[in-house]
């Protein structure tokens, strides 16, 4: 047990690949009790290599520390009743199985809170328990569905998808809001109740602008590069060495930017006075400021236009990101677990100035807590 704000709430984490077991993860961190339902083979990503650190897939260590790990298969009788009675006790119960596919074992959300009315039971799914529920979800295809790719790359090239899993994170964060609202609405009244998040939903809030520019004005926006469709300058522009994001992004910002850049006749051009203004002809105003910027450095304008008070950044690799959150005193890294099993992983995002969270059990092996979890469901000591 850990002292972490939800400290005392056990979890039945029925999830595989990422975005329910990054759900989990975050749950653990903050002190939930989080047991790992395993197929006999595994989690897929403990396969998922390269990278790897020793035998073990980088990708499954980076969403499943804090938890305990127990082998069950579903298909044997005597382990669907062991997976069963972790349900009937747990607080929350986390799944990502294809819509209905826990019904045939009982442990669908029916059939679970009709032994454990309180249970908070969240699902997570690729297109939703409707007619969407026969299609698998992977966050590639959603974000080809739900329009992401169209908004990625070059104009005159193809679509590409982000370079991470976002909506997978994405609905796993939801997740986590979902199932914190639900244990508050539970606190209150005794009630639990279902929970579904599922990757397309998640995909067409989290494009924000961009399904608003549909949504609310008609418009289907397109690629851009990295340019931005509604701000001007607010994209990568080239420098003496490396090109440096800029991201003036009101008039106030943009008279700074001009008057760092030694052209403060510029903010005054009334070609330029607004943001729509600029946004209007930026192919107009990206050559005046290009001329100033490719005069010095990114690292030398960085540090100018930061302490103008413009946002700006150089382009980093993964190892310069860390770089500069250590510089900021974000103490990006942290370990978890101690001596063999130590492992370094990446810190909770949420710091918390009373209930801070932990980081005791590493990543845990297959079946590591099989035995002593076993004893404790067949109603021996706790565990």
């Amino acid at each position: 047990m850990t002292d972490g704000p939800l400290s005392g709430v056990l979890v039945a984490d029925f999830s595989r690949i990422l975005a329910g077991p990054y759900a989990t993860m975050l749950l653990a961190d903050l002190g939930a009790d989080v047991i790992k339902v395993e197929g006999p083979q595994g989690d897929d990503t403990r396969t998922w290599t390269p990278p790897a650190r020793g035998d073990t897939s980088t990708y499954y260590l980076g969403v499943n520390r804090g938890k305990r790990s127990i082998a069950l298969d579903l298909r044997d009788d005597g382990d669907a009743r062991l997976a069963r009675e972790l349900a009937r006790r747990a607080d929350v119960l986390v799944e990502n199985f294809r819509p209905g596919g826990l019904a045939k074992y009982g442990l669908d959300h029916p059939a679970v809170s009709a032994r454990n009315p309180g249970v908070v039971y969240a699902s997570i799914s690729g297109f939703g328990s409707g007619a969407g529920a026969r299609v698998p979800g992977y966050d590639l295809m959603v974000q080809a569905m739900s329009g992401l790719m169209s908004l990625t790359g070059e104009p005159d090239g193809p679509p590409y998808r982000a370079g991470i899993s976002v909506f997978d994170v994405m609905a796993g964060n939801h997740a986590v809001i979902g199932v914190l609202a639900a244990l508050r609405h539970r606190d209150a009244t005794g009630q639990g109740q279902h929970v579904e998040v599922n990757l397309m939903s998640s995909a067409l809030t989290g494009l924000v602008n961009q399904s608003s520019a549909y949504v609310a004005g008609g418009v289907v926006p397109f690629r851009m590069g990295n340019a931005h469709p509604s701000v001007f300058p607010y994209e990568p522009l080239p420098t003496a060495d490396h090109d440096l994001i800029v991201a003036a992004a009101n008039d106030g910002q943009f008279r700074k930017l001009c008057e760092v850049l030694g052209i403060p006749e510029v903010a005054d051009d009334p070609r330029f006075a607004r943001n729509a203004d600029r946004t209007a002809r930026r192919d107009e105003l990206r050559p005046l400021l290009v001329e100033r910027l490719v005069t010095r450095p990114a690292d030398e304008w960085f540090a100018l236009l930061v302490e103008a008070g413009i946002p700006s950044g150089p382009i980093n690799t993964i190892d310069g990101g860390f770089a500069v959150a250590e510089r900021f005193g974000l103490e990006p890294v942290v370990v978890v677990g101690e001596g063999e099993r130590a492992v370094p992983t990446t810190r909770h995002p949420i710091r918390f100035s009373e209930t801070p969270a932990g980081y005791a059990l590493p990543p845990p092996e297959l079946d590591e807590h099989g035995a002593e979890l076993r004893k404790w469901l067949e109603g021996g000591a706790d565990a």
